[in-house]
């Protein structure tokens, strides 16, 4: 009986963890919605903040990405 609770509560705590794919998707879709607003207001800066564009989505990805790494170790290896 402990186990299937304890097996449980590990997969509810699994699927916590993939909550920050949430902030993650909307952290790269404020970006680009930024990016854009930006663009549109003043055409001639959009290709100097390109770059400034993909290192923030990399880093709101890597953030994503990091929360289902923590759901997999919860999942097999707690």
């Amino acid at each position: 009986m402990e186990g299937n609770i304890t097996e449980g509560l590990k997969y509810v705590g699994a699927g916590l963890a993939t909550l920050g794919m949430i902030g993650s998707a909307l952290g790269v879709g404020n970006i680009f919605a930024s990016f854009l607003d930006a663009a549109m207001r003043n055409p001639s800066a959009a290709p100097q903040q390109t770059g400034n564009l993909f290192i923030g989505m990399a880093l709101a990805e890597a953030l994503g990405i990091f929360s289902v790494l923590i759901a997999i170790l919860i999942l097999f290896v707690a």
